[in-house]
């Protein structure tokens, strides 16, 4: 499968946030020992997975290859036993001109980032698409923000490089 998806800082949370279905997730990422580990395993509220996601060309990070496998909840509980990185948010889906956006709220040592990502059926409709008015910057290849990259780090630790975007944690 080809994943199109664009990622965006927020200024704000938009409004209406708190009225949206949203779900717990848990992300580990392995191996451990790899700088961007592409191999992830999911809870995604009630749903598990494990998924491998690489960019075809690693100078565009909006389309990836993605293969996903559906576990059990036993064969998830067996992989996050495995020595990984870990990342915990919660997802809001919000609506936004005709998109659902996929509003990350980062828990944990990562509190304060929040993400929102957009994912399209073309690439037209992806390259047509116009930042949200409650976003800063776009963040796309912006390797930093990427899971795999962003699993086992604190806030301290991206809060420069967030910086340079003028982000500012989201009240």
């Amino acid at each position: 499968m080809i994943e199109l998806e664009r990622t965006f800082l927020p200024k704000q949370l938009p409004t209406g946030i708190e009225k949206c279905k949203s779900k717990e997730m848990l992300d580990i990422y392995y191996p451990k020992s790899a700088k961007h580990p592409c191999l992830r395993l999911r809870k995604n509220g009630d749903e598990y997975m494990l998924t491998k996601k690489t960019p075809p060309n690693e100078n565009d990070r909006s389309v990836q290859h993605e293969q996903t496998i559906t576990l059990t909840k036993k064969e998830f509980d067996a992989f996050a036993k495995l020595d990984g990185k870990r990342l915990e948010k919660m997802r809001y889906l919000y609506n936004h001109n005709g998109f659902t956006m996929e509003i990350d709220v980062f828990r944990g040592t990562l509190s304060g980032l929040v993400l929102v990502d957009v994912e399209f059926s073309s690439e037209k409709e992806k390259e047509i698409f116009k930042m949200p008015d409650f976003c800063i910057a776009e963040v796309t290849n912006s390797d930093f923000l990427a899971g795999g990259m962003l699993a086992g780090k604190k806030y301290s630790e991206i809060s420069t490089e967030l910086a340079v975007f003028g982000y500012k944690k989201p009240l």
